[in-house]
Order: structure tokens, then C-alpha cells, then sequence
């Protein structure tokens, strides 16, 4: 009797969120992403949200991609038995954006991996509300979700976008509260002038190669380049010996390397940015846990119906119900 007194009164004393989160299951952060995405690319989705929300949003982008994603994404097959593991008590820091754990898989985790990181054998075990295909990554700014399948799996993100995008705007999407944009991420490479352009001059062929009898001559072409987290890097870049690590962070020296790539595959191409038949987007990944000077950014090109022009080039928003400052640019 007076333990349940102790636990309401505990419960009283929670705030909405706490409570709120006490009750839900999010997918764990993936501690191994951050190294394997400076090792390899990978495909995924960067996902703007409001800022603060970024638990609720993890839900609501989760709940969007099962409708669109293959099956095999959301493989439950391995699911333990829901009613053989016992009910714990979720643990859940108050910033935004950070991980839930069972107290016990907590313990465990740290006692295996000895540095207080997931170890393989908690990640394996996947939440009910979780993503067994897509893993969770840890990002250093608010606003930002950052979901990725592993190295080997290459989805056609575009497409998935295109379809989201088109369901929304034809009125078959659900009302949305927290997600705004979702970016496809077609590859990941370190931001240095060799792998950008591989990686560009890669996916502008595969592009062309797709659409080969439908573009136009000259190929009309725009380049949008976000430096997320750049605040993050400022102090590292004065301090480093090495400006080279960085010089692609400069715009200009960024369009012009993409550019180069883009003519390069494309000869008779030119830049258009009031009406490009595709768009080169590069979004800077603001990710954490990564040595300091590492800056490794999402690459994507994209056909005219998934950007919009003004006021800069971006990728479709979901809903026009957004205001202002509310999602990460």
C-alpha cells in the first residue's frame, strides 16, 4: 500500500513528458553509425522537425516510412515475444532528442561494452515500435532526424520521398504535427573535393541514364549545398593546420566543385535555378560522436517535382502548416 503511494506520488511529480515517454517505446540511438557512415556511404533519410519534438517526430517519421518503405524493412519476424520479457521501467534523459533504455538492457549494455555505449547484443534485440532496416543516429543540432539503412542496402530513397510527397500533396496523407521535411539521402561521403565529386559525377550518371529520352539540351541543373552544425566546426577550423579538411565548407569552392562534376557527366549542361530538371542537393550531417575536422555530408539529385526554388532551393515540405523557425533550416 505505501509503495503505491511512493508511486503516485512519483508520478505527480513527473512532468507531462516524463510521464508521457514512460509509456512509449523509441528506437535506440545506433552508437555504430557514426563510424561506419565515416567508413562507408550510405542511403537514408534526414528528416527536419520541429524543434524540441524530435522524440514525437522519431514516431511520427517512423509511422510515415512503414506505409512507404518494402516490407523487408520492417521484418518483425525476430521480435522476442512480447509477453516473455519482463515490463521495466524506461529510463529517459530530458533533452530533446535523446535515447530511451530499459534500466536493465541499460546496465547490460554498459557492463558489455565497458565505454557505456550499446553493445551489439542490446541493439539486436528491436524495440516493437522501432525499425529493424534503419538505424538511428545521433545528431549534435535540434530539429534533425537522421535515419540510415546499412552500407550493403541500396533503396531508392527518391522514390520513397516522391511517394510520401505525392500522397501528401494529394490529400491521402495523414495530418502531421512534427515532421516537416524528409531529404533523401542517395549516398554519404567526407566533404573533400575527390569523393564529391565521385560521388556526385556517380549519381547525376544514374540519373541521366534513367531519364535519358525525357531531359532536355542544354540540361538545365541547380545546386543547393546546406552547411549544417558549421557553428560546431567554426573553432576547429581556425585551430587546424590542415584548411583543406575545410575549404569545401566555403559555398562557392562547394557549387563549384559540384558543378564541375555535373559538366563533366553532362557536357551541354548549364546552371538554371529558377527551373532545374534536376538538383544536386548536399546537406552537411551534424554528426555526433565523430573526431573533431571529420565532416561527412548527405549527397542526393533529385528531379524538378521534389525541390522547391524560393526561397532556396530544398527539398519539398510536407505540410505548409509549419511556421517559421520552428524546423531547422
Amino acid at each position: 500500500m505505501a509503495e503505491e503511494k511512493n508511486e503516485g506520488v512519483e508520478k505527480e511529480m513527473m512532468s507531462p513528458w516524463e510521464q508521457h515517454s514512460a509509456v512509449i517505446n523509441l528506437p535506440r540511438f545506433d552508437y555504430n553509425a557514426p563510424s561506419s557512415l565515416l567508413r562507408n556511404s550510405h542511403t537514408g533519410f534526414l528528416i527536419t522537425c520541429t524543434i524540441k519534438r524530435e522524440k514525437s517526430a522519431t514516431k511520427e517519421a517512423i509511422a510515415i516510412l512503414r506505409k512507404f518503405l518494402e516490407p523487408g524493412h520492417f521484418d518483425s519476424s525476430n521480435n522476442p515475444n512480447e509477453n516473455s520479457i519482463p515490463k521495466r521501467r524506461k529510463l529517459c534523459t530530458d533533452d530533446a532528442g535523446e535515447e530511451c533504455l530499459d534500466s536493465k538492457e541499460n546496465e547490460s549494455a554498459t557492463a558489455n561494452s565497458g565505454d557505456g555505449k550499446l553493445s551489439s547484443a542490446v541493439k539486436a534485440e528491436p524495440d516493437k515500435d522501432g525499425v529493424t532496416g534503419l538505424s538511428l543516429v545521433k545528431l549534435t543540432r535540434n530539429g534533425l532526424l537522421l535515419l540510415t539503412f546499412p552500407s550493403h542496402t541500396q533503396p531508392d530513397t527518391v522514390n520513397i520521398v516522391s511517394n510520401i510527397i505525392q500522397a501528401f500533396e494529394s490529400g491521402n496523407g495523414s495530418s502531421l504535427a512534427w515532421c516537416h521535411r524528409i531529404f533523401p539521402i542517395q549516398a554519404t561521403c567526407s566533404l573533400n573535393e575527390k569523393e564529391l565529386q565521385e560521388v556526385v559525377s556517380m549519381l547525376v550518371k544514374k540519373f541521366v541514364a534513367a531519364k535519358q529520352d525525357k531531359l532536355q539540351r542544354p540540361l538545365k541543373f541547380a545546386v543547393g549545398f546546406n552547411r549544417r552544425g558549421t557553428e560546431e566546426t567554426t573553432s576547429v577550423k581556425e585551430n587546424s593546420n590542415d584548411s583543406k579538411a575545410f575549404s569545401l565548407l566555403d559555398r562557392n569552392k562547394c557549387f563549384g566543385v559540384v558543378a564541375s562534376a555535373v559538366n563533366h557527366v553532362v557536357e551541354d549542361s548549364m546552371v538554371d535555378l529558377r527551373s532545374p530538371e534536376l538538383s544536386v542537393l548536399v546537406e552537411l550531417l551534424p554528426l555526433s560522436g565523430v573526431p573533431n575536422g571529420s565532416i561527412i555530408v548527405a549527397v542526393s539529385v533529385v528531379p524538378s517535382n521534389l525541390v522547391s526554388t524560393k526561397p532556396r532551393l530544398c527539398i519539398k515540405a510536407l505540410t505548409s502548416n509549419t511556421k517559421e523557425g520552428s524546423v531547422a533550416p
